[in-house]
């Protein structure tokens, strides 16, 4: 089981669903005691078939219940999964219809780093909620720094809201020095484990309009005279459009964290969120996030 702050359980009906679950619960512990001391990748007959992720943690996405992980208490670097935390902060701020001027500061941090960006340029004019579009769908650092930028206001005070944010949230295992997943100022200065990650996908996931963001394969955003030109965006999601019933959640990547996915699926009113993290493409990322739902349906 999730942390039981996370868990809200009413009536009857609930208390039957969570005593099933909670023998779910007991197998998948087993399953992870197996795990630990497995190879990197997972014997079929031990799980859910093979699972190349270091790091990886499924539950059910309405009552928390865990369904299988690995290493889910580990520390490491997830790359721009983090925006799924500036994406939140910003949401809860509000005033999502403001018009906001990219500042000229974006240019020296994504060249920095070689960061993935929204095609942003310093002086154009996009509203909060636009810009929220272009953090998720195609993982824009640009729109990050922006967005930190006016709603710490300033970089420092955005990031220490993150954190303050974090602990409210109960991620004990979570601590952030960018609101990109950057490695700044160095590669595992921004952290969090399978189990933290999880939990806050299911906070951003209650949030309607970030739900509705991240589901999306394609958008196009029309061109507003004096403020900005049409730009296209592309999810960086291996799931979307492909999965049948995924609907989220965010992708990550930098050298030390490898390639990583914080995913959510919907089927038959069953609905499973995962992660994995430290793998070492994207079509490992694939395997293993499908393997999983799969898994996660079978087992719900």
């Amino acid at each position: 089981m999730r942390r039981g702050s996370r868990l809200v359980v009413r009536g009857m009906a609930a208390g039957l669903i969570v005593a099933g679950l909670a023998a779910a619960a007991t197998q998948a512990t087993a399953a992870a005691a197996t795990v630990t001391a497995a190879p990197a990748a997972l014997a079929a007959n031990s799980g859910p078939g093979v699972i190349h992720a270091a790091y990886a943690e499924e539950e059910n996405a309405v009552t928390g219940a865990a369904i299988w992980s690995r290493s889910p208490h580990a520390e490491v670097p997830m790359g721009s999964i983090t925006k799924v935390m500036t994406a939140y902060l910003v949401i809860k701020a509000g005033h999502l219809g403001r018009l906001i001027t990219v500042p000229k500061g974006i240019i020296a941090y994504d060249e920095r780093f070689g960061a993935s960006t929204a095609g942003l340029k310093p002086g154009q004019k996009l509203t909060a909620r636009q810009l929220l579009y272009a953090l998720l769908i195609p993982s824009g650092c640009d729109a990050a720094y922006t967005l930190a930028q006016a709603y710490g206001p300033g970089r420092a005070n955005f990031i220490a809201k993150m954190n303050a944010t974090a602990a409210r949230l109960g991620l004990s295992r979570t601590h952030f020095t960018d609101f990109s997943g950057l490695p700044d100022p160095t590669e595992h200065s921004t952290y969090s484990d399978a189990q933290d990650l999880i939990s806050l996908g299911r906070d951003a996931m209650a949030l309607p309009l970030l739900a509705s963001i991240v589901k999306l394969a394609i958008y196009h955003l029309a061109r507003a005279a004096g403020e900005h030109p049409a730009f296209t965006w592309s999810t960086t999601n291996p799931l979307i459009g492909d999965y049948p019933g995924a609907v989220g959640i965010k992708t990550g990547n930098t050298q030390a964290a490898g390639d990583c996915l914080l995913f959510e699926a919907i089927r038959k009113g069953k609905a499973v969120i995962g992660v994995v993290l430290g793998d070492s493409s994207w079509t490992d990322v694939t395997h293993d996030s499908e393997t999983l739902l799969a898994y996660g349906f079978s087992h719900y």
